[in-house]
């Protein structure tokens, strides 16, 4: 038996990863700084570890006796002030690592993303040779990436540490994404880009999941890996039966990619200076996940980690739709 320390464990992967490694017969604590989040990994199964990701010395007492540490915790979402996403994303990951490194722990695993990789073309089948854009856009993208490095760059020094990059995570109980594509439809603001044509990789929760124990135990220090459920998938295709099982059907509007691309760009930057309150209507960073092609290799982390999926993106799906 293991024991794990996770943070953001109240979140959509936290949640699923405590179920997960409870089920497996593991012991788990998780940081939790409100009641309401003490009380959800608590309901879970988890021991909840009071404080936040501005609390090193907290991390670091709740993480003594631990193996593994999986960090899961960050700020998310597609707009807000720059600051916010710099101390929950990067400063956050800085604090958490220099915890696992005081625990000491075994490992820490990083969960990453691809969203460093957006900038408006392509992303067609890339492993991890290839780097991260020079430009970045700004919030999640830029951050996450400045955490990968820090992760990456921090394995050695008393802690090893693994990134993972799953592609577009999806899954029962989403508190991220599919509230967004729902609210949107009933809104009457949802339309595809140029039709959905788009291919994308996804990854399952509970695909994320089985990386995540597999990163801890067997990827390899220092290193980066992508996962995803196998093939990739039209975008329409999945995007359309995912909206679906939230109980919602999206309307056929359609608009070409250029001009949502331009529209994003304008709205962020009137959003950015003027500024205007709430959220921009469209985000570069949005459009160019859903609207260009993002397809990602796998096969490494297939290759060294024996990383398997726990479920099949059709199986995920029906289930979605049966509940």
């Amino acid at each position: 038996m293991a024991t794990w320390f996770v943070t953001g464990g109240s979140g959509f992967v936290g949640r699923h990863l405590i179920q997960t490694l409870i089920e497996r017969g593991d012991a788990v604590r998780a940081l939790a700084r409100g009641e309401s989040s003490q009380d959800t990994v608590r309901r879970l199964g988890a021991t909840a570890v009071a404080g936040d990701l501005d609390c090193v010395e907290a991390m670091a007492h709740g993480m003594q006796g631990c193996d593994f540490v999986v960090h899961a915790a960050a700020e998310v979402q597609e707009w807000g002030p720059r600051e916010r996403y710099q101390r929950v994303n990067v400063e956050g990951t800085r604090n958490a690592l220099e915890a696992a490194r005081r625990a000491p722990v075994r490992r820490f695993v990083h969960i990453g993303t691809e969203a460093p990789f957006a900038n408006g073309r392509d992303i067609v089948n890339i492993d991890e040779s290839v780097p991260f854009p020079q430009k970045l856009l700004p919030r999640y993208p830029k951050t996450k990436a400045h955490a990968e490095n820090l992760v990456r760059g921090a394995n050695g020094n008393g802690v090893e540490t693994v990134v993972l990059r799953p592609r577009l995570i999806w899954g029962p109980d989403d508190t991220s994404i599919l509230p967004q594509l729902v609210a949107a439809v009933k809104q009457g603001q949802f339309m595809w880009i140029d039709g959905g044509r788009a291919l994308t990789s996804t990854c399952h929760v509970a695909n994320v999941c089985a990386g995540a124990i597999a990163a801890a135990y067997r990827g390899k220090p220092g290193e980066a890996y992508f996962l995803t459920d196998g093939a990739p998938v039209n975008v329409r295709e999945f995007l359309g039966a995912y909206i679906r099982s939230g109980g919602v059907t999206p309307a056929d509007k359609s608009a070409p990619y250029w001009l949502v691309w331009m529209l994003a760009s304008v709205c962020e930057f009137l959003w950015e200076y003027l500024p205007l309150p709430g959220k921009p209507p469209a985000t570069r960073m949005a459009i160019a996940l859903i609207g260009r092609e993002v397809t990602v290799n796998d096969a490494r982390a297939r290759r060294e980690m024996a990383y398997t999926n726990a479920i099949s993106r059709d199986e995920g799906l029906q289930q979605l739709l049966r509940a």
